[in-house]
Formats: structure tokens, sequence, C-alpha cells
């Protein structure tokens, strides 16, 4: 290794993780292998004082682990003791990724058993005074095949060790490389090799892929989790919405730090790099990694430095001892708020933290949230009577409570312990409804406190609306300084939220009347006439399908699902009903397969919004509803019931149920369409949500909360939030957009124009037709890579042009054509993946196939078997040889059809007429099932009855289970003089053989996979 050179790190203060403003440095003109960009990496963490190791081989690395974590603890193992620690406190035989993510994150002090009988703490990382623990540099670390079980041999680029164990793994492809191929790389290590040996390689928390060019990370969950979601077996392959999770580094200007030195010299800086391994990661109740990104920490940080000032300079109790955070909707506000409040309510001068929320439904999400976080960090509480006792619990250091329950706590204890006390509050979403007599209430109280806000659609003095306390009208009259901004053009430039597209579909023209209040009014009443609502209605159901993508297939958690699901947002309760019944009664002729699920909910409150665009919180108040409103909603309810098995009302318990209730089937893709007036319109999240449909005026911050609710990044088969407003709402739009972005937001904001995009298509497809006509070979790897990114950039522009009303009937490439084209993609990527598998030198590091948009317009078992009934029926009347060259079309073209080509065409060959299709199709598909899973269970030498309820137990759940005792209960009995190597390539085949064996057979007997 040559000399490191010598760079000057960025500089950063003691108190800052991310610097505060980076100036990106010219690049260099010279081509830069791969090699020389490994070289130059590892040269800056050498100059930032990481010690470089020429470690290659797992003895070596064990060896070093063991003097690392001797001199962090001021001890020395003996051999035994080192020997029995390895084992049962690092590398345990059944531990996995999680359960050394959880060793890092909560149970990093591990006991040791000493050979005199005591016992004495261990600690594999010092979250106390981070600079205790040590840095050390390797790269080129190689496992070969079959060592240590490795199923193929692996070379990993650079890893960072922390004390020894691997935390931190940095992937390298040269620069012009699509960093995606990094990603699959890691991927793949962790497919083959990563668990191989001891094991060591799981205990990596962080993953940075780079080009040189550009630089993202990761969490190890992140990869791991869609890993699983992806594999439906034992095959773990890259699916989803994995590389849509990976996140740019940024300084505290949200201006994101892509190139790899200048990555290396902030995100890497010691400090900066153990901050975020011991303080700004969370480790979900769902045993997921959540690692924070960059605005989140230098929000969290501005916050608690507020609060040692205010504390050090006696200011608490004043305005500025306090502030608010601008992050944008969908930014992950919750897991920035909790780790504030977590962190705050460490701080030795801190009492309590009151983690304040505005509405009842909020209170039970964000209680939900809070508690996946960290279990027992929050105590929810249903009365002032339960918060009175908790405020005098001295162990009850966060509470989450309603600004509602506060407020009638503070006025009905003038005196408490609690005023006296260093209190730090902080407020979910601090809009409207704490500048009034609350908010006075509140901060009157209060003698030693700190007040936060988070928001993502602030108050300012051009939105503050009319009335109310001239003192509290805008966010910062409340809270205080603005600590940190964070808009919605960042996210999207960052990826973190997705672009919206807008249709205004115009179904009355209203013309412009003077008197606001008559125009509104008369307004009203024209928008509710019945031939209207009609034409809105039947234009939902005819495009619902379309916009929000039905005939997409995607994995969510262990289902195959159908496309998104939808919001209709109403004026108010009388247009909600009106919706209803115009839906019933359109879609009465329809089979129940083909009708949308469709509920309705409302409560009272008040129905537009308010002059400051602020929609009114509808609480779970069902008896200020008037008589009819309330009957029209039970008999809603009860449609409901009916379709789901359960047994809501409208009475007050029952009512909170029924929005839990719905709120979770709407997350789980389970219902298609909720109509509302204002529920669900802010503080809800579903990824699945793709489309509001919109009738009712919108502007500011309901606008901005209303069209969030569909931004969620969820898959690359989500590509925008989709907008369909029967309203004039673009002046509106823009005016938000400006508000809460800037006046160039729009470029940003929304999708381009439908024009763009198919003039865009329509050149690509000329290229495709011309440079590769059908029935022609592509010779040569410059060929096929050309081939790969034109078809590739064709399915990413047909995947958003389908969503526009113009596309249908413009489509460019015939269905037949399409399908010839997909199977001549899909054969590439066999062989490229054939490639990879044989450990050569593949042209598939240079390009990225787009799989899961070929796969979620897949065809499907029910379409193959319409093709064979029309098969048999036409079978001997000379039409037949098209039918059976269609099928073979259809399967070649389905990723997951192709490796189940022989059954099908086997089928094909002895279906006879009598029988249903369907009938013979379960019946030689279970037989053909029983047959495969028998040969193996011979071949492997399993325990059959053990193997058979093993197996029937993935079909039921959707997934194979690999890890844990299942899979080793129907292994053979092993002797305990093998090698436990052996033990390990024998798991390993079985569980290759049932993956490739369940995933064969899972989803053709059409037992509700998909929904």
């Amino acid at each position: 290794m040559s000399d490191p050179r010598a760079f000057d790190p960025i500089a950063v203060s003691d108190q800052s993780t991310v610097v505060a403003e980076h100036t990106p440095e010219p690049s260099g003109s010279d081509y830069q292998s791969e090699a020389q960009l490994e070289t130059e990496l590892i040269a800056l963490l050498r100059s930032q004082a990481y010690e470089y190791l020429p470690i290659t081989s797992e003895a070596q690395l064990v060896a070093n682990l063991r003097s690392q974590l001797e001199a962090l603890n001021s001890i020395t193992f003996s051999e035994a003791e080192w020997e029995s620690f390895f084992a049962k406190r690092i590398a345990g035989r059944n531990d996995g990724i999680v359960e050394k993510t959880v060793r890092i994150q909560e149970d990093h002090v591990q006991l040791l058993d000493r050979d005199d009988g005591t016992r004495k703490n261990i600690a594999l990382i010092d979250k106390a005074n981070i600079h205790n623990n040590r840095l050390q540099v390797i790269n080129q670390y190689e496992l070969g095949q079959g060592e240590g079980g490795a199923t193929h041999a692996n070379r990993y680029d650079v890893t960072v060790l922390v004390n020894g164990l691997p935390m931190v793994h940095i992937e390298l492809k040269r620069r012009g490389v699509d960093i995606r191929e990094a990603f699959n790389q890691i991927d793949r290590y962790q497919r083959d090799s990563f668990w191989a040996g001891s094991g060591l390689f799981e205990y990596v928390q962080l993953f940075v892929i780079s080009n040189g060019t550009l630089t993202k990370y990761y969490s190890n969950t992140t990869r791991n989790q869609h890993l699983k979601e992806g594999q439906a077996a034992g095959k773990k392959r890259r699916t989803s919405n994995s590389f849509e999770f990976t996140s740019w580094w940024a300084d505290a200007q949200n201006r994101p730090i892509q190139d790899l030195p200048s990555f290396a010299k902030t995100f890497f800086a010691k400090h900066t790099l153990l901050s975020i391994l011991t303080r700004y990661c969370v480790l979900t109740d769902d045993r997921l990694l959540l690692v924070m990104r960059p605005y989140q920490i230098v929000a969290t940080e501005r916050i608690l430095q507020r609060i040692a000032v205010a504390t050090n300079y006696k200011r608490l109790g004043r305005l500025d001892a306090g502030g608010y955070v601008w992050h944008t909707t969908g930014s992950g506000k919750t897991l920035t708020s909790f780790k504030t409040a977590q962190l705050a309510s460490r701080l030795p001068s801190v009492d309590k933290v009151l983690f304040v929320v505005d509405r009842k439904d909020l209170d039970y999400q964000t209680m939900r949230e809070y508690d996946r976080f960290e279990k027992g960090a929050a105590n929810s509480n249903t009365s002032t009577a339960v918060l009175n006792r908790q405020l005098e619990d001295a162990g009850a250091k966060i509470i989450i409570t309603t600004i509602q329950k506060l407020s009638s706590f503070v006025k009905g204890n003038k005196t408490h312990p609690v005023y006296d006390q260093h209190t730090v509050l902080i407020f979910d979403e601090c809009h409207r409804s704490q500048f009034g007599d609350m908010h006075t209430d509140i901060t009157k109280a209060f003698k030693r406190y700190n007040l936060f806000g988070f928001t993502g659609t602030p108050i300012f003095a051009a939105n503050s609306g009319s009335g109310g306390n001239p003192q509290l009208k805008t966010t910062e009259q409340a809270f205080g300084d603005k600590l940190h901004t964070y808009t919605i053009v960042d996210a999207i430039t960052d990826r973190n939220v997705l672009p919206f597209r807008i249709d205004y579909v115009n179904t009355i023209q209203v013309g412009d009347v003077v008197d606001a209040q008559v125009s509104a009014i008369d307004t009203e009443r024209a928008l509710l006439a019945p031939e209207r609502l009609s034409q809105v209605v039947a234009y939902t159901l005819e495009h619902f399908d379309q916009k929000t993508k039905r005939d997409s297939r995607y994995r969510l958690g262990e289902r195959r699902v159908k496309g998104f699901n939808a919001i209709f947002a109403t004026a108010s309760i009388d247009a909600a009903k009106r919706y209803y019944n115009q839906f019933q009664l359109q879609q009465e002729g329809l089979s129940p397969d083909r009708r949308l699920k469709i509920a309705l909910i409302y409560s009272y409150g008040a129905n537009e919004a308010s002059d400051d665009g602020i929609l009114d919180d509808e609480a779970f108040d069902t008896d200020a509803l008037v008589a009819d409103s309330r009957e029209f909603l039970e008999d809603a309810i009860q449609d409901y019931n009916d379709l789901f098995g359960a047994s809501f009302d409208t009475s007050s318990d029952k009512f909170q149920n029924y929005y839990k209730d719905l709120s979770k089937r709407l997350k789980n893709r389970d219902l298609d369409l909720v109509i509302v007036v204002n529920m669900f319109l802010t503080g809800f999240d579903a990824t699945t949500l793709n489309t509001l449909f919109v009738d009712k005026n919108l502007k500011s911050h309901g606008l901005i909360q209303a069209y969030s609710r569909t931004n969620r990044i969820l898959n690359s088969v989500k590509t925008y939030g989709n907008i369909v407003a029967f309203r004039n709402l673009e002046d509106a739009t823009n005016s938000a957009l400006e508000l809460f972005g800037n006046k160039d937001a729009r470029g940003v904001v929304l999708l381009k124009p439908y024009g763009e995009y198919y003039s865009e298509y329509a050149d690509k497809v000329d290229e495709l037709t011309r440079l590769f006509p059908e029935g022609l070979p592509i010779v040569g790897e410059a060929a096929q890579k050309q081939f790969i990114a034109l078809f590739g950039a064709i399915l990413r522009l047909d995947n958003i042009l389908t969503s526009f009303d113009d596309f249908a009937g413009s489509e460019l490439l015939t269905p037949r054509q399409l399908q010839d084209y997909k199977s001549r993609y899909l054969d590439l990527h066999a062989e490229f993946r054939k490639g990879a598998a044989a450990d050569k030198e593949s042209i598939a590091d240079d390009v990225v196939f787009e799989i899961e948009l070929i796969k979620q317009v897949e065809i499907n078992v029910d379409y193959i078997l319409l093709l064979v009934q029309k098969f048999r029926d036409e079978h001997g009347d000379g039409r037949d040889k098209e039918i059976r060259a269609e099928i073979t079309r259809a399967v070649e073209s389905s990723p997951t059809l192709r490796d189940k080509r022989d059954l099908i065409e086997a089928f094909v060959d002895q279906v006879s007429i009598g029988t249903s299709v369907d009938d013979q199709w379960q019946s030689y598909v279970e037989q053909r099932r029983q047959t495969e899973l028998e040969e193996i269970i011979a071949d492997e030498n399993l325990k059959p009855d053990e193997t058979h309820v093993f197996v029937e137990a993935a079909f039921r759940d959707g997934s194979l289970r690999t890890t844990g005792t299942a899979i080793t209960r129907i292994l053979p009995p092993v002797s305990r003089f093998a090698p436990s190597a052996g033990h390990g390539e024998k798991k390993q085949r079985v569980i290759d053989r049932l993956g490739s064996f369940f995933e064969r057979f899972f989803g053709l007997t059409g037992r509700g996979e998909y929904r």
C-alpha cells in the first residue's frame, strides 16, 4: 500500500455530525479504473487516521477482532475464554443479520465467563465515549468457493472495521457504471458468502455504494428485508423497493455530497461515522434498522443544541429557548421527532419530554410509530388523570399526549410540580391549533420549558389567515426561530418522496361571480347536481384501473397484490353521502370480483378549508352529526362489516376502532377506495396509496397535505403521486408549491407534460425497431448492452405514460411485439445471471435490467389457462397452432412463468375434453408438486413428514423460512464426527433446492396469491 496522500478533511465541530456547508472540488480529468478509485479511497481514509490492515482471510480477521476487543475493554482473553466468548457472544451458529444487528444496536455489552468463574462485561462498541472505538480499513477480502460453506467465490472491495468487527462495507464500480450494479453486487454477496464461516460480515450495519461520481448509503436491513420479500422461496434475488431506499449524504444546506472523495471526507470523518453508528440508527420493533438521513440528523442536533444553550444561559421558558423544524410531509418527521425526544430525555438537565400531537387519530398513529422504535419509550394516556400520574412518575421520561388533553390538564391543575421541572415540549404538527388560547395556557403554566414544533407546512405572514391573536399568527411567533428546512423540492430531488402528476378533469364550467359568498354557495349547488356526480363517478370507475395501475403486480410483505389504492376527497358530508350512493348505483351491475371495495368515513367537523387553507380536523365525534348523516354512516359501516366480517358502528369506541381498521386495510391494499371529507387527508401514511380523486377546494397547507398522501416511495412501479382534480385547482397548486417550495418548484414537483414523455417514447421505439428488428439475433456484447439500455428506457417511459388518458390507443408496440422484445430481454437477463453465478466477468456489471417493470404487467396463470381453454376448444379445426404459439410466447415473456414452461407445455399436450381446464390444471399441478417434492426428499435423505409440514407451511404463509430451527428439523441426523462445514453445505443445498421448488409451484394453483 502506498503512503497516504495528504488531504485536509473538512472541518466539523465535535457537536455537528453533518458538515455545515460543502463546496464540491473540481473532478480530475484522467480516466480512473475501479482499482485506482479504491486506492484513492483507502488513502483518504488513512489520512483521516484509519489504520490500514492487509487482512485477506477469516483467521486474520478473527485474530484482529480479538486484539481490538482486548484493547477496548483493557483485558487479555485466555484461549478458552476467547473461544467460548467468540462462539457464544459473537458468532453463534444460529445468529443471522437480525440477531447481530440487535447485538450492535441494543446489546452491545456482552457477558464474558472467565476461567476463574467470575463474569465481566465486554463492550463490542463504546457508545458513551465514541472516540474510544478504533477504526480500521481492509480491502479485497476474499472467500473462495466452498470456503466456510460459501456457494461462490467473492472478493469484497473495501470494509471498515469498528473494534475489529466489519460494520461498514463499501462496494465500488468504475466511473460511468450505474451504481445500482454495486447494490446488486452486495445482494450477491449476501446470497453467496456474507454468512459463510463465522458470519462476521453479517455485522455490517451500513453499506456504501459508489461509482466515484455518485455515492449513496443504506442500512443492512434495507437490503436484507427486500431480499426476503423478493425471495418467496430460498432464492434471494433483488426485488422491488430495495434500491429506492438508498440515501444521499448531504451538508446542512441539503446539498448532496455525491462524489466519492467528498463523501469520504465528510461521511467517513471519524466523529460523523461513529455518531451515525451509535446515535443516529433506530432499530424498530420489526427489527428493521433505520439510518437517519442528514437533514434529520441536523434538525435533531440543532434542537439538542438549543436545549443546551437555553439551559446554560438560563433562557428556559422563553421564545428563544425553542424553535421549529420545517421538514416537508413524507420526509420522516416521526423518526426525527422520536430520536430528538429520545436523546433530549437523556440530557441530565431534562426531567420530562412531552410529545404533543394534534388529533386523536394521530395520537394512535404516532403512539404506534413510537412503540415500533422503542418499546415502552412512550406512555400513551387516555385521560388527564392518567396524564397526571405519568407527569408525577419520575420513570416516565417521554410521554405522548394530545394538545386537547394537555390543555384540559393545565386548566384543571393550576399548580403542579411538573410546571417547575425542566420540560421539553415537542409538537408533532405545529399549525393553527397551537395558535390560540391553548398555546397561551400551556406556555403560561410551564415555567422551565423548551418548546419545539415540527411541520411540513409552516404558517408565514403570507398565509396566516385572518382573525385570532395577532401575536400568534405565524409558526415563528408561536415557536421561535426556524432551526432547519427541508422542503418538498429537496425531498423530490433526493427521491425521498415522489413528484405529482395532476389531471384536471373539467366536469362543469362555473362563471366568475363577484360576490364570493354567493359564488361559493351557488357553485357548490351546481357541483352537486346529479348529472355532474354521475359523470365524475363514471370517469372514476372507467379510469380507476388505469390510474391505480391495476394491471401491475408487486410484492407487499408476503403477498402479491394488484396495483395501488385511492382516496376520494369530497367537499362536505352531503357530497360524501351522494358520492357513496352513486358509486353503489353504478357498480350494481358488476360481478363481485369487478366491484371496487369502497369505504366511507366522516364525522362532525368543518367541511371546506378555512381562509388560511388548513383543513379542520374531524374528531371522532359522531354524536354531533345530524340524524340522517349518522344513520347514513351507520349503513355504510354495515356495508364494510359485510365485506370484511367486522362489527363496527358509530358509537364512540367502535367508531375509533372502525377508523383504525379502515386505516390498516388501506395500508394493506385490502381496500380500493375510501370516500372522505377531511379524514385521512392529513397525518396519514400508506405507501400503497397512489391516487387522490379531489372534488373539493384545496389551497396552501390543505392542498400540499392532501396531495402528499399519494407520494410515498414504495417501489419502481410507483413513480409518482397521481392527483385527479374535478375542480380547477391549478392556480391553488402553483401558489402552494411557490409558498412551500420556491418559484421554480413546479419543474421539480410536477411531472412533465404528456407530450414530452410521448415524444421521447416514440424516439426510443423507433430506435429499437430500427436497430433490433424482430426475429434477428442480437450479436455481440456492445449490441446487447445497447438493447438492454434502450428497452429498459422504453419500459420506464411506458410505466409513466400508462396513467395518462391520452396514451390509450397511442402505443407504438403491439402486444405481440412487446412480448417478443420482453422474451429477448429476459433471455439476456438469464444469460448474464448465469455468467455471474459462475463467477465470470460479465457485461451485467455495466447494465441494469428493469425486471420489476416487466414483472408488474406479467402474464399470469389465469391468462394462460384461458388460452389453453381456447386451444382445447379449437383443437382440430386448424386454428390451434397459432394459439399454441401464443401460449409459448406468453410464457417466454413472463419472468415468473419461464421456469415453469415445461410444466405448462406438458399440461397443454395432455389436456382433455370433458372436464374443466381449471380442475385439470389444479389436479395436474398437485400431482407434479408431490412427485418433485418426493424426489428432493429421496435425493437429500430428508425426513419425509417434517419436510411435508415445512413445505405446506411455506405455501400457506407465502414464503419459505430459511432461518431458525424449522429448516434444521427436516435435515437428516449428522454424525458428531462430521465437519460442521459439511453440515452447512448440506443445509444450503437443501435450502436452494426447496427454494427453487417453492418458486416453481407457488401461485400456480390460484390460491389467492393475487388480490
